[in-house]
C-alpha cells in the first residue's frame, strides 16, 4: 500500500460526534475493526492516509494511541477534533495547534496534586514545523480531562494553567506519543464556549453534535493542505 520505507500518516479521531461526519464525507468502502473503533484508509492529497476512531475519554485515547502506533508505525500522528473554549480567551470556530497538554483532573487527597499533574503534562515538539504552516491556527496549551469544562473551575484553570480551551483526549494522546517518540500534531477547533456562569452547549448535546459536524468537515478540508506540508517537513527521525 505504501512505497518502501515510507511510513503512513495517521489521523486519530476521538469522539463519536467527530468520527461520524468523517465517515459521512469520506464514505470509506471498507472499515477495519480494532479493539477501540473502526479504521480505514483513504487518499488525501495523493497520499494514503489512515483514519482511526480512537474513542472518547483518556482511557480509550491512551489505549488506542498505543495500538495505532504499534499497528501502523506512522510518520506523523495527527489528532483532529473539537474543544471547549473559555469565553474571552477563545472564539467559536477558532482553530488551535496544541503546544502542551495538561491533564488537570487529578485530585490528590494525601498531598499536593501539582506533582502528579506535572508528571502527565506533555510539551509537544513542533520544532520541525516552520512559518509556512498551511492553515490558520493559534498555538496554545490545552487542558485535558475526563470531563467537560465546568463553569466553577474556569478561574482556577486560567490561574494555574493559563487555560484557553479544554478537551477529553489530547492529554492522553500526547503523553503516549511522547513516550513512543512519535511525531504528533493536535489541531482542534472550538465548538462551544464556557464562562463562570455557564456554557452554550451545557445540557445541549444536539448543539455540540451539529457544531462538531461542521468543524470536522472544515478540518478535513484543512487536511488536504496539511498532508503535503507534513510530508515535506517530516524528513528524518522523530525527536
Amino acid at each position: 500500500m505504501y512505497p518502501p520505507l515510507r511510513r503512513p500518516l495517521l489521523v486519530v479521531i476521538s469522539a463519536n460526534a467527530e468520527w461520524a461526519p468523517i465517515k459521512d464525507v469520506l464514505k470509506p468502502l471498507h472499515l477495519e475493526q480494532s479493539p477501540y473503533g473502526d479504521s480505514f484508509t483513504c487518499p488525501i492529497a495523493d497520499e494514503q492516509v489512515v483514519f482511526v476512531n480512537g474513542g472518547w475519554g483518556k482511557i480509550a485515547a491512551a489505549a488506542s494511541t498505543e495500538y495505532a502506533i504499534s499497528r501502523w508505525h506512522p510518520e506523523v500522528l495527527i489528532n483532529l477534533g473539537t474543544c471547549g473554549g473559555i469565553e474571552g480567551r477563545a472564539q467559536r470556530g477558532e482553530k488551535f495547534l496544541v503546544t502542551r497538554t495538561v491533564t488537570y483532573d487529578i485530585h490528590e487527597a494525601m498531598g499536593d496534586s501539582t506533582e502528579a499533574i506535572r508528571a502527565y503534562t506533555t510539551d509537544i515538539d513542533l520544532t520541525w514545523l516552520d512559518g509556512s504552516f498551511p492553515i490558520q491556527v493559534r498555538r496554545v496549551p490545552l487542558v485535558s480531562g475526563d470531563r467537560d469544562l465546568v463553569p466553577s473551575d474556569v478561574p482556577e484553570l486560567i490561574r494555574r494553567f493559563d487555560a484557553v480551551a479544554g478537551d477529553w483526549e489530547s492529554g492522553a494522546i500526547a503523553y503516549v506519543a511522547s513516550r513512543r517518540n512519535a511525531r504528533l500534531l493536535i489541531v482542534r477547533a472550538v465548538s462551544d464556549l464556557v464562562n463562570t456562569q455557564g456554557g452554550d452547549a451545557i445540557g445541549n448535546l444536539t448543539l455540540f453534535q451539529d457544531r462538531a459536524a461542521r468543524i470536522m468537515r472544515s478540518l478535513l478540508d484543512d487536511l488536504a493542505m496539511l498532508v503535503p506540508y507534513i510530508r515535506t517537513h517530516c524528513q528524518g527521525p522523530a525527536r
